[in-house]
């Protein structure tokens, strides 16, 4: 099946300064893949992560591996092959916790997988030692016997015993070329072991530095926030500066408004202004007028009321007209009624002649 992929995190991917063995060195600008494999032909599991075309983690996992938390959210291992120390650092508490049970869960099958091949190694040795007392018991058989007796009684059996002693010895050439190469593996894994003590030695040593630095860090970062919350409140008084501007702009363009309205209005009043001598000219006319006319008024006055004296004097004589009118007309009245009557008798008189 190949090697496929068990988990999958993302996370920031940093290795050890191997200069001075203190400090992280970025080794890739963003968070990248991180993916646990499985070699099921090899029977390894590995830790693998690629930055574009850049292989950034190649590492295989070994029982004598340790993943250790140093923060929160930041983890490390050292990997002796690769003779340096991984690190990473992952968006959460989460990620990070899950990242290290997956670690233990590959270290205890990587566990599982060597002890189960020195098992095999073990049961190698038994069988080479086996195979070197075999020869042995055939040959005191054979010497005790006679050669008919070597025929009967070893002839099949050693058949046998020699394609079975010539497996074993090619189990032990390849047990003795395994060993010979699982001792230069441990060798090595030795001296990666003694220095990735070292490694972890320094780094422990650093731990205190670290811790240091962090303690400054969050001192900065508490200082920091505070200035942002200082920031925040200015900010907000800035924006209620903003608000109250924009009022301010707004009263601004009502009083322009206003005041352009005032100046129409004074241009108006200019304008009557230049008129107002003309004004008081047709005024004074009009007064002059005015005074001729009250004294022509004054006149009138008095010519009503000498007329007013003439009317009354008609009055008083048309009542008096009109009395003897009526006297007149009464005695009129009764002259035609003398006449009338006068009328009468003679028109009997003309009847009766």
């Amino acid at each position: 099946m190949g090697e496929q992929p068990i988990y999958t995190t993302r996370a920031h991917v940093f290795q050890i300064d191997p200069t001075t063995k203190k400090n992280w060195v970025p080794a890739s600008k963003q968070a990248v893949t991180v993916s646990y494999f499985y070699d099921s032909t090899r029977n390894s599991y590995r830790i693998i992560s690629v930055d574009g075309s850049k292989v950034i983690i190649n590492s295989t996992i070994t029982p004598n591996m340790t993943f250790t938390k140093t923060s929160q959210k930041f983890g490390q291992w050292a990997d002796s092959r690769a003779n340096t120390v991984f690190g990473l650092g992952f968006a959460s508490e989460q990620q990070l916790a899950k990242f290290s049970e997956k670690f233990q869960e590959v270290k205890d099958a990587a566990k599982v997988v060597r002890e189960s091949q020195e098992k095999v190694e073990t049961m190698s040795n038994h069988s080479q030692e086996s195979g070197r007392e075999t020869p042995s018991s055939n040959q005191a058989s054979s010497l005790n016997g006679t050669d008919d007796e070597k025929i009967f009684h070893v002839g099949p059996e050693a058949a046998v015993l020699k394609t079975e002693n010539e497996r074993l010895k090619s189990a032990v050439e390849q047990s003795n070329t395994n060993a010979k190469k699982w001792e230069t593996e441990l060798q090595t894994l030795r001296e990666n072991n003694a220095r990735l003590v070292d490694a972890l030695q320094e780094s422990s040593a650093n731990v205190e530095s670290w811790k240091k630095q962090l303690s400054a860090c969050k001192e900065e970062s508490d200082a920091l926030r505070e200035k942002i919350t200082e920031l925040e409140a200015q900010c907000n008084e800035a924006n209620q500066e903003k608000q109250k501007n924009a009022q301010l702009s707004v009263r601004v363009q009502e009083l322009e408004t206003e005041l352009h309205e005032k100046e129409q209005e004074l241009e108006n009043l200019r304008k009557q202004a230049e008129i107002i001598p003309q004004l008081m000219a047709e005024c004074e006319s009009i007064t002059a007028k005015l005074q001729t006319a009250e004294t022509k008024n004054k006149e009138l006055e008095g010519r009503i009321g000498v007329l007013q004296l003439d009317v009354d004097d008609s009055q008083h004589k048309q009542g008096n007209m009109k009395n003897e009118l009526k006297k007149f007309m009464d005695t009129l009245d009764g002259k035609i009624d003398e006449l009338h009557e006068l009328r009468q008798g003679l028109s009997k008189l003309g009847v009766d002649n």
